[in-house]
């Protein structure tokens, strides 16, 4: 497997999973998150905006933008890089095609990491670096029309068991 693919709504608790099946798995992966993304792009024309509702709207540049990051975490991929991608896809099922396209060529296990909107909401109001209202924004919305190789669910799960859970459908695909 090159690439194990998290999607799920902010404060879900995808970088969470990422980090323990980073200290699970027998070899390095490494792991890129949208945040890391978000946080490169430029203060002003990098075609996001966040509203004080933690709605998000994305415009033309930052899906350009999107796309050369896409071909890059595909190209390390590509390159032998094992990667853990940590993502939001705002549009499901649309932005799972687009990395379909760039992930072309490459193993793909796809985890639709959920969380109750309740609880997700719940943490991000624990966090200082979350938008209000995101969370339940996204919780849902992230899993539209998505196909997935394995569901987690941390309402009430902890990451490391979620990790365990797909260490193991790593184990089984590879």
């Amino acid at each position: 497997m090159d690439v194990i693919f998290l999607n799920g709504g902010s404060s879900s608790g995808k970088s969470s999973i990422a980090r323990a099946l980073q200290a699970a798995l027998p070899e390095p992966w490494l792991t890129f998150g949208v945040d890391t993304f978000v946080a490169a792009l430029p203060a002003a024309g990098g075609g996001i905006e966040f509203g004080p509702d933690g709605g998000i709207v994305v415009g033309p540049e930052f899906r350009r933008l999107e796309e050369t990051w896409m071909a890059g975490l595909a190209a390390m991929a590509a390159a032998g890089a094992h990667l853990i991608v940590d993502e939001v896809l705002l549009s499901g099922g649309a932005g799972q095609q687009r990395w379909l396209a760039a992930l072309a060529g490459l193993d793909v296990l796809w985890v639709g990491v959920r969380c109750d909107p309740v609880v997700a909401a719940t943490r991000e109001a624990a966090r200082a670096d979350r938008i209000a209202g995101m969370a339940a924004d996204q919780a849902l919305r992230v899993h539209a029309g998505m196909s997935y190789d394995l569901v987690v669910d941390t309402t009430a799960t902890d990451p490391a068991a979620c990790a365990r859970h797909v260490a193991a459908a790593l184990a089984s695909a590879g």
